[in-house]
């Protein structure tokens, strides 16, 4: 007498369930991955866009300001910028201060001698107190009012390199955000390419 063996419900479902585990672990791994990308992706892009336009406005506010005050290193050759006294300006003799570069070569290497030249190498609170010291030296009152406007147009100055530095350090973040935007791109093109099949493989060796 033969017997007959009917394979039961219990075996099929032991084969299915770690297949349907299988399938939901991978599909939830990418789809996170996914998520993940595309987030980064737009903050890189958003991020760069911000930062190449902030970049470009200071850069831009900078130089407009500063051409706007038409101030200009002296000519080559001019006593004024003799070669002996202002060696470090000779290469921007003649030219307008329009960078944030020129304002500072200007503010330190131009300015900043005549003040010393003009105060004997006193500073404009020196200068002002010993005016107020002594209020009828004239001499001195025309030495505050000198050391006064020279301090102010070289803060000015330095003031406007300041923000073409910054503006700059914005560009080379910017330039570094777009080539990480790029890279985002063809990663999140390349995954959804390569999914599908990674997929399809995985859930077929089990």
């Amino acid at each position: 007498m033969s017997t007959l063996t009917i394979p039961t419900a219990s075996t099929d479902t032991a084969r299915t369930v770690p297949v349907v585990r299988s399938r939901r672990t991978l599909l939830g791994f990418v789809a996170t991955r996914r998520v993940v990308e595309i987030v980064l992706t737009v903050i890189l892009g958003v991020g760069s866009g911000l930062l190449f336009y902030g970049s470009s406005f200071g850069l831009n506010m900078v130089h407009t300001q500063l051409a706007a005050q038409n101030v200009s290193f002296p000519a080559a050759g001019s006593p004024g910028l003799s070669a002996k006294e202002f060696p470090d300006l000779q290469r921007y003799a003649g030219q307008a201060v329009d960078t944030g570069p020129k304002a500072k070569a200007y503010a330190n290497g131009f300015i900043n001698r005549h003040l010393a030249a003009a105060s004997g190498g006193k500073t404009y609170s020196q200068l002002s107190a010993a005016s107020i010291a002594d209020p009828k030296n004239t001499k001195l009152t025309a030495a505050v009012a000198t050391s006064f406007k020279g301090e102010t147009l070289r803060g000015l100055l330095l003031y406007a390199w300041g923000w073409s530095v910054v503006s700059t350090i914005a560009l080379y973040a910017a330039i570094g955000a777009l080539v990480g935007f790029i890279v985002m791109v063809l990663v999140t093109v390349g995954d959804f390419l390569a999914d599908p099949k990674i997929a399809a493989h995985h859930i077929a060796q089990n």
